[in-house]
Parts: structure tokens; C-alpha cells; sequence
């Protein structure tokens, strides 16, 4: 088995799911993740990567959600930061985006799932 790489910029314990503690990132997500932070040219703060489809978030939902695949994370980021970081995502190839930006937990979900019938993509969305 090839051995995982985080890249420069993240750890295992920034993605690992907070029920289970397990972490099945795909290493393709993870690369283009450290490609993003690079040329974002600051911190990306990891609110949430990895959920086990036992995670009480995903429980409630009627399919797993893309954060099951480990192709998608949540970024803690607003105003002006948002708009940079959401149009660098674009830019690379990035599908999935949803944005909050209102109340205290403002973040931009990212995600590389590809299209499907049950999850169309290219796509965004708010919460």
C-alpha cells in the first residue's frame, strides 16, 4: 500500500472524523487541497474533513454526504477571504461548493466529487 502524504501544509488530526477518530481522505483531494493553500498564500482552517458514515451528521442525512468520501472539507473563512479562496477552488478544478457566511460559523465547503446523477457537479449551494 502506498504510504498517505499530507503535503506541507496539513496533518491527519486536522481531518480525522470527531466521532470516530478514523481518516480515510483521498489523497487526490489532499494534493489539490495543498496546491490551494499554496496559492491562497494563507492558513486554511479545517472545520471539518473526514465524517464516518456513523457520524451522528451524516446519520441524519438520507445518503452519506460527499465528507463520507473523503473528497471534502469545510474551511473556515469570510468576507473577502471567502470570495478569494471560493474563486482559487474554481480555478483548480474543484466541484462542490457550499457556502455560509452569516452568524459565527462562516465557511466554504469544498469537495472533488465527480457527477453524478444523485450529485450533480459542477455545483454550489448555501446553508
Amino acid at each position: 500500500m502506498t504510504e498517505f502524504h499530507w503535503g506541507k501544509y496539513f496533518t491527519r488530526s486536522e481531518f480525522q472524523c470527531s466521532h470516530s477518530h478514523t481518516c480515510e481522505m483521498n489523497q487526490e483531494f489532499i494534493n489539490k487541497l495543498n496546491k490551494l493553500r499554496e496559492e491562497y498564500g494563507k492558513p486554511l482552517i479545517i472545520n471539518s474533513g473526514y465524517r464516518s458514515p456513523e457520524n451522528p451528521i451524516e446519520l441524519v442525512k438520507k445518503t452519506p454526504g460527499a465528507h463520507t468520501s473523503g473528497k471534502a472539507c469545510d474551511i473556515g473563512v469570510s468576507r473577502q477571504d471567502a470570495l478569494k479562496l471560493l474563486e482559487l477552488a474554481i480555478k483548480l478544478g474543484f466541484t462542490g461548493f457550499g457556502i455560509n457566511q452569516k452568524g459565527g460559523s462562516r465557511f466554504l465547503h469544498l469537495d472533488t466529487l465527480e457527477n453524478s446523477s444523485a450529485r450533480p457537479r459542477p455545483t454550489i449551494w448555501s446553508y
